[in-house]
């Protein structure tokens, strides 16, 4: 008979979890692991909200499974450390841990993992602040430095203003690009500009400010994860320029081969990166003051921030205070 999640590891934990496909979280106790020679014991006090949480309890990639504590974008305090590492990766939730019992995410007050997927917090970042960088961040870091739209002069477009999209502005301005933010929200001209810092706004829905901007571009990341067309994005880029995809429309998108062979561009993408170049994503951040523009909440509230979410109600991403507001 198989055991119950309170009991199947020694150290006692509690979080909010998922038990079916409508979303709604609710208290759960459960347990983790031993802190083995691997592991970091770290006691949870900031978990980010992201989009991807929303899918996963609403299972609508198909594959969820209950109880689902969600949360991959957790800050904390080290409690206790083993002395080896080397194992291979284990989703932060929805997954199957190396002995075979589940893991559950950082809507909770603990969590043990191994070391190597640990990172070292830049004393200069607020923990609230700088923990959606921990997918955002990197999630924008990484296409930038990979396909090579990280130069100083580079004009970089950003479509969407959201918890993307914002931090991108933030990290292509300290590499010292020029930034145009691609919006479908006329309202969001003057945040872009006055308040993040980006070099000029276009509203993608009026033509005439598309046109006048075609083949202006080197590199742009769309951030949007609802369906939209595309083909108006490729005719920004210049010669060579790059549409790099970072959201995931649950409908596939419309690409028109023609603009891509006239002037050899390429259309990629990305979904999020490695350790070390996560570790190197907080230095730099925390060299150049780079956080998230966040809304804290407690742990209480998340149902209400996921219906929010869901319908973009936030300015740009949730963090719960996992330390001060989830009891037992």
């Amino acid at each position: 008979m198989s055991k119950s999640p309170e009991e199947e590891h020694p150290q006692k934990a509690f979080g909010w979890a998922a038990r079916d496909a409508s979303g709604i979280l609710s208290p759960f106790n459960f347990s983790r692991r031993a802190n083995g020679d691997d592991d970091v014991t770290v006691k949870i006090l900031y978990c980010g909200i992201c989009h991807a949480d929303l899918h996963y309890v609403k299972n609508e990639f198909g594959h969820s499974s209950y109880p689902l504590v969600p949360g991959h974008k957790i800050t904390g305090i080290v409690t206790a450390v083993g002395p080896k590492v080397e194992q291979r990766a284990v989703s932060t939730f929805n997954a199957i841990d190396h002995d075979g019992t589940r893991t559950y995410g950082g809507y909770s007050d603990i969590i043990v993992v191994n070391q190597h997927y640990v990172i070292r917090f830049p004393n200069s970042l607020p923990l609230d602040k700088g923990t959606p960088l921990l997918c955002a961040g990197i999630t924008v870091y990484s296409p930038m430095k990979y396909y090579g739209l990280c130069g100083p002069g580079t004009r970089l477009g950003v479509v969407g203003l959201g918890g993307l999209g914002h931090v991108a502005v933030k990290f292509a301005k300290a590499f010292g690009m020029k930034v145009t933010v691609i919006s479908t929200s006329p309202s969001k001209g003057k945040e872009a500009i006055e308040r993040l810092g980006a070099d000029s706004f276009l509203v993608s829905s009026d033509s005439e400010q598309m046109k006048a901007a075609m083949g202006t571009l080197d590199g742009i990341l769309d951030t949007v994860s609802a369906f939209h067309p595309i083909s108006p994005l490729i005719d920004l880029l210049t010669t060579n320029g790059k549409l790099i995809l970072l959201g995931a429309p649950e409908k596939p998108l419309e690409l028109s081969v023609f603009p891509l062979l006239m002037g050899r561009k390429l259309v990629g993408g990305s979904g999020i990166g490695g350790m070390r170049e996560i570790q190197e994503m907080m230095d730099f951040a925390g060299a150049h003051n780079i956080s998230a523009d966040i809304e804290i909440i407690p742990m209480d509230y998340v149902n209400t921030a996921l219906d929010r979410l869901a319908r973009g109600d936030v300015r740009y991403r949730f963090v719960i205070d996992v330390g001060t507001t989830l009891t037992a």
